[in-house]
C-alpha cells in the first residue's frame, strides 16, 4: 500500500483594522483532489500566531463589515472573552524587552506589538484543523467550510496557511465498524438503582 506526503502553502492577505476570515475551502478541495490520496487525513494549519483554522458552516449572509453573521458571532464571543486591545496597559503584554525586540526584526511601530488580544484569541481558539480523506474527497459533512482568521487586526499583512496531505493512494476497504450498527452510549440504569423507595409514596399513591 503506498503511502504519500504532499504539502502546499496558501497565502493571503488579511486586511487589518477588524479581524479577517478567510474562507479557504475551495483550496484545500483542491489540493486534496490533486494529491492523488484516496484515504488519509488533511492538516489545516496556520503559520502564525495570532491565526486560528475553524471548520464551521458557511451562514451565508454578510454584513457591512464583510462578516458573515456566524463569523461576526463568534467575534463578539471572542471580545466578550478577550476584548479587543485598545489602550495603553490594557494587558500585560507586550513589555519593554519585547517591543525592543519589535524593533530590532524591523517592526513598523510599537503599535504592532499591540496585538495581544489575538494572541489570546489564538491560543483560546487553537491554530489548526485536521480532515479526513475519503475515496479522494475532502470530508466535511454537508455543511462545512474551512476558514482561516486572523485576529491580529494591528493592520493589513500576508499570511500563509500550512496544508499537509498524508494518506493511501490505495482503497482502504469497509469502513463500518461493528457493520454500522448504532452504537449506544446512553447511561444504562442497573435495578437496583431503578429500585422502589419509600420516598416516593406521596407521589405514586395520589
Amino acid at each position: 500500500m503506498e503511502f504519500k506526503v504532499v504539502q502546499k502553502e496558501l497565502e493571503l492577505q488579511s486586511r487589518g483594522w477588524i479581524p479577517t476570515f478567510h474562507d479557504v475551502s475551495k483550496e484545500i478541495i483542491e489540493i486534496v483532489e490533486a494529491s492523488g490520496v484516496k484515504n488519509g487525513t488533511v492538516a489545516i494549519v496556520s503559520h502564525h500566531t495570532t491565526c486560528s483554522v475553524m471548520v464551521q458552516e458557511s451562514s451565508h449572509d454578510i454584513d457591512s463589515f464583510d462578516l458573515e453573521y456566524l463569523q461576526h458571532d463568534l467575534l463578539d464571543i471572542m471580545r466578550e472573552l478577550i476584548p479587543d486591545f485598545a489602550e495603553e496597559g490594557q494587558y500585560r503584554h507586550p513589555g519593554p524587552i519585547h517591543s525592543q525586540f519589535g524593533r530590532y526584526v524591523g517592526e513598523p511601530g510599537d503599535y504592532t506589538s499591540k496585538n495581544t488580544d489575538g494572541h489570546l484569541r489564538s491560543v483560546f481558539f487553537g491554530r489548526s484543523e485536521t480532515m479526513t480523506i475519503k475515496d479522494g474527497k475532502l470530508d466535511g459533512g454537508e455543511f462545512a467550510h474551512i476558514y482561516f482568521i486572523d485576529w491580529d487586526h494591528v493592520r493589513a499583512r500576508r499570511r500563509q496557511v500550512n496544508v499537509t496531505v498524508m494518506g493511501t493512494t490505495e482503497d482502504v476497504g469497509d469502513r463500518k465498524f461493528n457493520n454500522g450498527e448504532v452504537i449506544d452510549t446512553l447511561r444504562k440504569f442497573t435495578d437496583d438503582e431503578k429500585a422502589y423507595m419509600e420516598e416516593f409514596d406521596l407521589q405514586l399513591k395520589r
